[in-house]
């Protein structure tokens, strides 16, 4: 068994509140500067950046896992993650008939960048990427789940977007994986025992959106790797979110 430095909520350039400067590969350069094995590429609403993020972790020794932080219809954020980079793709196509076709204002929010392995820019995204879907939070497991994806309640512990905050209590939800992710490790101890959540396996994940808002290495999956492939270790991670020990 080995340690596996995580962070599974990280945003790029494409996401509208995400800093131009998180391109694919500097977030895996830094990953790699704060000591971590395994990163998701969780953009809002999009899996759009996951391939060139693919070809950068590769480049950094990086186990990249491919994700969105999906917005339900009632403004709650869910992580989607996918052990497969297609079906992350798939599912990211699928979308476009939940996106509401809003128009983002560069002014604002500045451009929605989808870049290549090498950090050129391939496409700017038009409408807006952090409205809210048309997905109802009770609808997303299994849409998720059509494209062998798993999903869980981002930063249940914030008041912005977070299931309990929006909701009042944490809902008996068909289909999540039995996981739940804190921003704040502080926290966890108070949540676990108010709310009963002492079944969930946690994850903590810094939503970073900007470079310097990841973390040095903190929390970890202990993962049987032999023998040992990026693939292996990718696998043992979903088999452990899934509920595995």
């Amino acid at each position: 068994m080995n340690k596996y430095y995580y962070d599974l909520h990280i945003h790029s350039c494409l996401s509208p509140c995400g800093d131009d400067d998180s391109t694919p590969n500097n977030i895996a350069g830094m990953a790699t500067l704060c000591g971590l094995n395994i990163v998701a590429l969780t953009d809002h609403n999009s899996a759009k950046n996951c391939p060139a993020f693919f070809e950068a972790a590769k480049r950094y020794g990086i186990i990249p896992i491919a994700g969105m932080e999906l917005t339900t219809s009632e403004d709650i954020h869910i992580i989607c993650l996918f052990e497969e980079l297609k079906d992350a793709l798939e599912f990211d196509r699928n979308l476009d008939k939940y996106r509401i076709p809003i128009k983002n204002r560069e002014d604002v929010y500045g451009q929605q960048m989808v870049l290549d392995g090498e950090d050129n820019l391939v496409e700017v995204i038009d409408n807006l990427l952090t409205l809210a879907t048309t997905i109802s939070v009770d609808d997303v497991p299994g849409l998720v789940a059509e494209y062998n994806g798993i999903c869980y309640p981002a930063h249940i512990d914030r008041q912005a977007n977070g299931i309990i905050a929006t909701l009042g209590v944490f809902p008996d939800i068909k289909g999540f994986a039995p996981c739940v992710e804190f921003h704040d490790i502080k926290n966890i101890d108070d949540y676990k025992e108010k709310y009963g959540l002492e079944d969930k396996k946690i994850v903590v994940s810094s939503d970073a959106h900007y470079l310097t808002d990841m973390r040095d290495e903190n929390c970890y999956f202990l993962i049987d790797d032999e023998p040992y492939s990026s693939a292996l270790v990718r696998k043992r991670v979903f088999e452990y979110l899934r509920g595995g020990v």
